[in-house]
């Protein structure tokens, strides 16, 4: 039966009353150890109706202040439309300058996944100030006219303050839901405001509270666990550890940040897994299921909540107005604010990025309009002039804006780096901010098999480290780390972290053992055990999204790697590193002992403390984590949450042995239920040929086309001619001479949508080798759906710089084509290459993605 709405809001009473006090040891193990209550069944029939008597009261904390509303009142009253137009504005610091700032008197700025100052990822901390006391400044100068109102500046501190060179990582929430802590998770979310707070920022986009319910979503991750109850008990306590506790003097004060719950409402359940899909759920499951932080959430006070990309019954949230205003605002109380999700007000039905009155009247009262504010700001400007968007609700939006503002005192604080935190760097990955980090990961820690009683292992024997996730930071941190993937990061990018390879070799080494590190498995001398580390490459979002759960193994080879040593009589010890559970039988079956680490961030260090005994040959630390998600049995059983009828996972929400336990397992069937070799690929081109769903097309001069079917082919007026190359592979790619003017196009047999990677940053990526260039210099790269919607780029300059004779990663942003011209919602040519007599150039992948070597700059262009 569904656990009650008052008995749920006794759970977060309790998570609340948590943060308050230290639960002793023998405490938190019961909580970890006794038995999980079903979840909400997936049951009752879907209906998009909305009853907000059906949903839960909460008692907001915050008492009505009539001095704070009398200050609103007073700066409300002076205000003009435009200013107050402004304020409801949310621009990202990669599209607005302080000078805009200052013009404009925009409300606040966000730093997205991938912006940072000068467009470098690993700025320096100083960097960040500085360009936070720049925004700061504009806001508050009244120079030109306008009122002083200070800006608020948000970021996704994902796992700490993860866009900042040397700050604490811990690990991704999926880790931190098997700790079953959340007096844990109270001090993580205190930390991770401290180390936000040196860097100039007041607000941050958490804690998500999402309900994965589908493990092939690639926000997985994010997700404290498949089960309300967990993630409830999670939801306040984090909030109340980044705000501090209302009513107290710590509450939002300098070594606080505001929190913004994340992303209402249903963002975990959508059909397929698919990011900022449609959610095809009943009332009841929205509510029992997927609304459950959130009531923890807003008795703790959360400042802000963020609306969710996906849909429910086809209407996306943005534009709810039942959900949003009638649930969140006026039954469930909350008093703070509703912020968009990355230009998410687009999506909504009849609107663009640039002009949205239906997400305001719906209850929005600030868009997160990252590249789009400008034009955002215009129509919306003529939109309240107009009437479409009454004055009252744009009062309403501006008053719980300035709330806000006023409740965390920012009209009295002075620039950011003047308070008491700002540039205090030494904070960001502090010894005692690490070691929280390290217990995290001790704790977060899941054994699934330990055979013959394999672990834990004696650090003075031979050890040897091997996979392609032992001494490497990117895979260990995963997405939203310093880049919004989590890719194209060097070690010296982590200054203030141990890989998994340097907490063995310290422990080991300081014991009188042995350690080697060899990725691919080899070794000087035959060691006693080896411990490979692998796991899935780092990801964010739509890019995670998976087809199954199906893990293919890296490109060394990890099963083949587990099985070498296995097969040289060398025990194996596997650490697998992922945002979600997989099937992974056959390298279950092949490791002696697997343990499911998750995220681990920045302390590669909790691993050794619980794999290795002490120098004294005592057990340091033992296995504590417990499965927040249901480990699949078959690469098809992606929808596997306990309470669900036909439960049948491998194993089930809340199963982590110990060394107490038999950690013995019988051979598992290898058996995936779906296709091992099917592809797993979002390109449209690749291994020299166009992918399923999509045409090869050569046009010439004289508009002649010729689609592709043999490794050669040519214009029938010969302008254009192609042929076969070799890569790694043989003919792998594909080589394009010109004589003349002619395209290259890859052509959809149904439009593509791309609007949602649009939306997030991502970019055409096409491998390239240029041989030599067109006579004249020029090339054009094109994407669209007809005549009326093409959008041409010209990227002879970017042709030009690239090192010829080399294959080499180009990227192009699909906004800047969407700007061109191109409607990203229905591409039937997503690329083209277009040039001209004298041009030789090869192409063996292209993709949507945001991994390249070099990149097409929109701007001067």
């Amino acid at each position: 039966m569904p656990t009650t709405w008052n008995a749920r809001l006794r759970i977060g009473v309790l998570a609340l009353a948590l943060a308050g006090c230290t639960p002793s040891g023998n405490d938190t193990d019961a909580a970890a150890t006794s038995p999980p209550a079903p979840a909400p069944a997936d049951s009752g029939a879907p209906s998009a109706e909305i009853t907000p008597t059906q949903w839960p009261e909460v008692d907001w904390p915050l008492a009505a202040d009539p001095d704070l509303e009398n200050r609103i009142d007073a700066l409300l009253a002076t205000m003009t439309v435009e200013e107050k137009v402004g304020q409801i504005m949310q621009g990202d610091i990669d599209s607005i300058t302080p000078e805009e700032v200052r013009k404009y008197r925009l409300g606040s700025i966000l730093a997205g996944g991938g912006s940072d100052p000068g467009r470098r990822y690993n700025a320096a901390p100083q960097d960040w100030l500085d360009l936070a006391d720049a925004f700061w400044e504009a806001s508050m100068d009244t120079s030109g006219g306008g009122k002083a109102i200070p800006i608020i500046w948000g970021i996704d501190a994902m796992h700490g303050q993860s866009n900042i060179v040397g700050a604490t990582l811990f690990p991704h929430n999926i880790g931190l839901g098997a700790t079953r802590n959340p007096e844990l998770l109270h001090e993580i979310a205190r930390i991770t405001a401290i180390e936000t707070r040196t860097t100039g920022m007041e607000w941050t986009f958490a804690p998500t509270v999402a309900v994965p319910r589908d493990d092939r979503w690639g926000r997985a991750y994010e997700g404290y666990s498949e089960d309300p109850e967990l993630v409830a008990s999670y939801a306040g306590v984090f909030v109340q550890g980044l705000q501090g506790k209302p009513g107290t003097p710590e509450f939002l004060d300098d070594h606080h940040v505001m929190s913004s719950v994340k992303h209402y409402l249903g963002d975990g359940g959508t059909s397929d897994g698919k990011d900022q899909g449609d959610t095809v759920v009943s009332q009841a499951q929205l509510r029992d299921i997927h609304a459950a932080g959130y009531v923890p959430a807003i008795a703790a006070g959360a400042q802000a909540v963020m609306a969710s990309f996906n849909s429910f019954h086809g209407e996306k949230m943005h534009g709810h107005g039942p959900l949003l205003t009638d649930v969140l605002k006026e039954r469930m109380n909350f008093g703070g604010f509703i912020v968009g999700d990355w230009n998410g007000h687009g999506q909504v039905r009849g609107c663009t990025n640039t002009d949205c009155a239906q997400t305001f009247n719906a209850g929005l009262d600030m868009a997160m309009a990252p590249d789009s504010w400008k034009g955002m700001y215009e129509s919306t400007l003529a939109h309240v002039q107009a009437g479409t968007i009454p004055m009252e609700r744009l009062d309403d939006a501006v008053r719980r804006i300035l709330r806000v503002k006023f409740r965390a005192n920012l009209f009295e604080k002075p620039k950011p780096s003047e308070r008491a935190l700002g540039g205090r760097f030494e904070l960001l990955g502090a010894p005692e901010h690490r070691e929280v980090a390290r217990r995290a990961v001790r704790e977060s820690l899941v054994l699934l098999k330990n055979q013959d009683g394999i672990l834990p292992l004696s650090p003075t024997s031979s050890v040897l480290v091997a996979g392609d996730g032992a001494d490497n930071l990117s895979k260990q941190a995963g997405g939203w780390t310093l880049t919004w993937q989590g890719t194209d990061t060097r070690r010296e990018d982590f200054p203030n972290a141990d890989s998994i390879w340097d907490g063995l070799k310290a422990q080991v080494e300081a014991a009188g053992g042995r350690a080697e590190l060899a990725v691919d498995g080899g070794y000087a001398r035959k060691p006693d055990v080896a411990i490979v580390v692998f796991g899935e490459a780092p990801y964010a979002e739509f890019q995670g999204d998976l087809p199954d759960l199906m893990f293919k193994g890296g490109k060394s080879g990890d099963l083949e790697l587990i099985r070498k040593l296995k097969t040289d009589g060398i025990p194996v010890v596997a650490v697998f590193l992922s945002g979600r559970p997989l099937w992974l039988n056959r390298e279950i079956n092949a490791a002696d002992a697997f343990v499911a680490a998750w995220l681990p961030g920045s302390e590669g260090g909790g691993i050794a403390d619980v794999l290795l005994r002490g120098a004294d040959g005592d057990i340091q630390h033992d296995f504590k984590g417990k499965l927040g998600f249901s480990w699949p049995r078959r690469a098809d059983q992606f929808a596997n949450n306990h309470g669900q009828e036909n439960y049948d996972p491998l194993f089930a929400f809340g199963f982590g042995l110990t060394y107490a336990d038999d950690g013995d397992l019988a051979p598992l069937s290898e058996e995936p239920g779906v296709d091992p070799e099917a592809a797993r690929s979002n390109a449209w081109f690749e291994r020299g040929v166009a992918t399923t769903g999509l045409t090869l097309r050569l046009v010439g001069a004289d508009d002649s086309a010729t689609d592709v079917v043999h490794p050669a082919a040519e214009t029938t007026d010969g302008s254009l001619e192609m042929s076969a190359v070799n890569t790694e592979i043989q003919e792998g790619a594909r080589a394009f001479a010109w004589s003349g003017d002619g395209t290259v196009q890859l052509r959809a047999n149904t439009p593509l949508d791309l609007e949602r990677e649009t939306n997030g940053d991502v970019f055409v990526v096409a491998t390239v080798r240029v041989d030599a260039l067109p006579s004249d210099g020029e090339a054009t790269l094109l994407a669209g759906c007809g005549p009326d919607c093409a959008g041409e780029l010209p990227i002879g300059d970017a042709l030009a710089k690239l090192p010829q004779g080399e294959w080499t990663r180009l990227g192009v942003q699909l906004k800047c084509l969407r700007a061109a011209g191109a409607d990203t919602a229905r591409l039937d040519m997503p690329f083209a290459l277009r040039t001209g007599a004298g041009a030789r150039i090869a192409l063996s992948h292209v993709a949507p993605g945001t991994d390249f070597d070099h990149k097409v700059d929109c701007a001067t262009q």
